[in-house]
């Protein structure tokens, strides 16, 4: 089977935003730290996934929650990997995002308080428990961060253990350690 033309395809993905039929548009985008799956749905960003991550499991959650009709769109996700583009170029970042796959109560204002974390600072598990209303659930926030569905944008690489080592993150260490240095946070311990 012949793959169709990626100008037709763009074309489609088009006509399906106007005409208020996609659910959530996706694009892929190479950056420092590895290819990116992006994901926008008419609120915003509502899910990144690291090349480690199975697309298509992504997608599927992503539909699960917004609906089955999401499309594959460079074209109309250029302003996102623009800014993304910026950002890796060491540009501010600033996007919106839909954190509906953040389900859980706590886990969503525990993102919600991360998006209010500087570029170029950390913050300690313990310390976003507590902004967050719960100052003895710092292990909840490891796992709010682990399950972030918006990695970078919702920037919990800027989460670190109270002893200031790296810790985990979704897309591994490496790529941790890359955006907090891309960011000029401290230099860290491994």
């Amino acid at each position: 089977m012949t793959p169709l033309p990626d100008s037709l395809l763009e074309s489609v993905a088009a006509a399906a935003v106007r005409e208020g039929l996609a659910d959530a548009l996706y694009t892929r985008l190479k950056t420092p730290i590895g290819r990116l799956l992006i994901v926008s749905g008419p609120q915003g960003l509502v899910r990144i996934a690291f090349e480690s991550e199975a697309e298509d499991v992504a997608l599927a959650e992503v539909a699960g929650a917004l609906g089955p009709r999401v499309i594959g769109s460079d074209r109309e996700l250029a302003g996102t990997r623009d800014a993304l583009d910026a950002y890796f170029a060491g540009e501010p970042l600033d996007l919106p995002v839909d954190l509906r796959l953040a389900r859980a109560p706590f886990r969503h204002a525990v993102l919600e308080h991360l998006r209010e974390v500087p570029r170029g600072q950390t913050v300690s598990y313990g310390e976003l428990a507590a902004r967050a209303g719960n100052p003895k659930a710092a292990r909840a926030v490891g796992t709010a961060c682990a399950r972030n569905p918006v990695p970078i944008v919702v920037p919990c690489h800027r989460v670190l253990p109270g002893t200031g080592r790296l810790g985990s993150y979704r897309g591994g260490p490496e790529r941790k350690a890359a955006l907090l240095e891309l960011e000029g946070a401290m230099t860290l311990r491994r």
